[in-house]
């Protein structure tokens, strides 16, 4: 009897799958050419956009992890990342890679880290849920520029964005800390000795224990990447054509009431529901609806401060696109989505209340300050130009483990000092 309601929750979840799946297929058979239209922008996304700017920093976080050096990171970064994040030092390499390159470069090193048992499971899950954020790039160069016409806005969208994801990295620390479990004595940060000294000891004990010549490593590093950038393109190309489905098939519509009911007692526009329908499956299509979404009392678009908040929020959700991405890729391992999930929902709603404030309080001083360092590399950018990408990319992530590396040698100096005048008094 205990098993009856769990049995009747699978029985409801597999008929619904097969049902959409139905739908899907008999609809994409109905209207081919439509069908076809969105699967080929949503293959032109992916190969000018994605495949080139992710691939090299998928390969490059594969072979740093065999060369030992993310090990490396891992017992210089301990003394910043456990107590604030309450997640190992190798979650920092995870987290500025994260934070500088986008979806789902942060779920596919969680998985790499937890599949080479650097991290506990709960770890793993506290990791992927807040370091699988947008990139810069797209929150001022598509979102900002393209889809609003106003550069300042990326200010205020990707601050909003970054603050309340790092919020949610906060909360998150307290996860899962009874169902946590140490990790086995070998991968244990070890204590004696210079932080420094320790780092390098690391690094050459995980590269003994990797043993690939290091042809080997690349090719294993290209396959990986490759595959894995083609499951992500599936998804994209996959998606594109549901969005499209879902809209001539009237399904939104129903959607659209409920949005509309929701967001009105909270003080937004009625006509935003439709960019949250879409950005509930896809961010890229949910933003451009956010900032073009008109007014409901008379002509003109919607308050400003409405369709930000609105795109913020979206944009933290990220999508069911890449809530399946990131499902796909933790295949394999015992990591569990429900985190993940929950951190999403979460992430929006500060995401949309962090905007507001910055958009009432700190937009024009937050403005003056950081637009003309944006504009030397966002809006100038070609979108489509992967080298400049992969530049700017791989500067904030080196200077990002640059700063955390400063901060954790730093703390475990006055660490040490501290000890060592607790022993003299």
């Amino acid at each position: 009897m205990g098993k009856k309601p769990e049995q009747l929750r699978n029985l409801f979840v597999v008929y619904v799958m097969a049902l959409g799946a139905v739908v899907l297929t008999v609809c994409m058979v109905k209207y081919p050419d439509i069908s076809f239209e969105a699967a080929a922008q949503g293959l032109q996304v992916w190969f000018e956009i994605v495949f080139p700017a992710l691939l090299p920093f998928f390969i490059a976080g594969q072979v740093l992890m065999g060369l030992g050096v993310v090990h490396f990171l891992g017992v210089l970064l301990e003394p910043f990342m456990r107590p604030v994040f309450n997640i190992p030092g190798a979650g920092a390499f995870v987290m500025a890679m994260g934070l500088a390159s986008g979806y789902p470069i942060g779920a596919v090193l969680t998985a790499e880290l937890r599949r080479k048992e650097m991290i506990t499971r709960v770890e793993a899950e506290r990791l992927m849920s807040f370091t699988n954020t947008a990139d810069p790039l797209f929150m001022f160069g598509a979102v900002a520029v393209g889809m609003f016409g106003i550069v300042q806005v990326g200010v205020t969208i990707s601050l909003a964005h970054y603050i309340s994801t790092i919020m949610v990295g906060l909360l998150l620390r307290f996860y899962g800390r009874r169902m946590d479990y140490p990790l086995p004595t070998g991968d244990k940060v070890q204590r004696k000795g210079h932080i420094l000294s320790r780092a390098l000891k690391s690094l050459y004990e995980a590269r003994e224990k990797d043993g690939r010549a290091f042809g080997q490593l690349m090719g294993d590093a290209i396959r990986e990447s490759v595959n894995t950038l083609l499951l992500v393109g599936g998804f994209i190309i996959l998606f594109s054509v549901v969005i499209k489905v879902a809209t001539l098939i009237g399904l939104t519509t129903g959607l659209s009431i409920f949005f509309a009911r929701l967001l009105t007692p909270l003080g937004f526009q009625p006509t935003l529901a439709d960019a949250c329908i879409s950005g509930l499956f896809e961010i890229t299509i949910g933003s451009h609806l956010a900032g073009s979404a008109v007014s409901a009392s008379g002509p003109g678009l919607a308050p400003l401060i409405q369709r930000v908040a609105i795109a913020s929020g979206i944009i933290a959700w990220s999508g069911l696109s890449v809530h399946c991405q990131v499902a796909a890729i933790i295949v394999g391992t015992d990591i569990r989505m429900g985190a993940f999930i929950i951190a999403r929902c979460l992430h929006a709603v500060l995401a949309t209340i962090v905007a507001i404030f910055l958009f009432k309080y700190g937009a024009p001083v937050i403005t003056k300050i950081t637009v003309p360092v944006f504009l030397q590399a966002s809006p100038h950018t070609p979108w489509a130009c992967w080298l400049s990408r992969f530049h700017y990319f791989g500067t904030r992530v080196g200077i990002g483990l640059l700063v955390l590396c400063l901060a954790s040698m730093i703390y475990s100096q006055l660490k040490m000092i501290r000890i060592i005048w607790f022993k003299k008094g």
